[in-house]
């Protein structure tokens, strides 16, 4: 536990004020910047949404698009037909089950087409301020790799990582490996530039095996 306490520490010194790259003013926004985020960079959705939400500035508007319209908005975002029909779904349930308000409940929230427990948890602690902790595929790299976690299954990572700080910090957690993953700890590592690596367990292991 000190060990993953020093590594914590490091980690938000190196990453000051950690918080979402994703642009958005509401909820709505935030969760159908989230949505199409999957398989993008957040740089790539912040250029997309500006006009998207000038169209479609929610969730009763964007219930009305059909995939024709909405499809060549969202192209550039990558797989823009699956994600165009479940952004029309997700508008649709928030018109018919939720007066056209994003729910901050995550059991409601993951009932939403294209709305997985990740994306619930992004929206209920980025917009709502609710705690809560998003794995994405950086958390879930990072965090086993360095050794906060040890699973290969983000809901027990999740529940790994929540054990380490407080509800409060959570949501920034999570944001902190995020950006940790983009900028040092990448598919193929920066461990020179890391200022954890004498406490990683990667890195500790590749040392090992030199």
């Amino acid at each position: 536990m000190l060990i993953r306490r020093r590594i914590l520490t490091k980690l938000e010194r190196l990453h000051p004020n950690a918080d979402t790259e994703l642009h958005f003013s509401n909820p709505y926004q935030l969760l159908v910047a989230t949505i199409l985020s999957a398989q993008c960079t957040d740089k790539r959705v912040n250029q997309t949404t500006p006009l998207l939400f000038r169209r479609y500035p929610n969730a009763h508007t964007l219930a009305k698009a059909t995939p024709a319209q909405l499809e060549p908005r969202i192209q550039s975002t990558g797989f823009f037909r699956s994600k165009s029909r479940s952004l029309i779904a997700m508008a649709s349930a928030l018109v018919e089950h939720h007066a056209g308000r994003v729910p901050d409940n995550r059991e409601k929230l993951v009932k939403l087409k294209g709305v997985g427990r990740k994306t619930a948890n992004v929206v209920l602690g980025h917009a709502f301020g609710i705690p809560a902790l998003p794995v994405d595929r950086h958390v879930q790299r990072v965090s086993n790799r360095i050794g906060l976690a040890r699973s290969s299954n983000p809901s027990v990572t999740e529940e790994q990582l929540c054990q380490l700080v407080r509800p409060a910090r959570w949501t920034q957690l999570s944001d902190t490996l995020i950006l940790h993953g983009r900028r040092v700890c990448k598919p193929r590592p920066l461990c020179d530039h890391c200022p954890i690596q004498t406490d990683c367990y990667f890195y500790n292991q590749l040392s090992a095996v030199k």
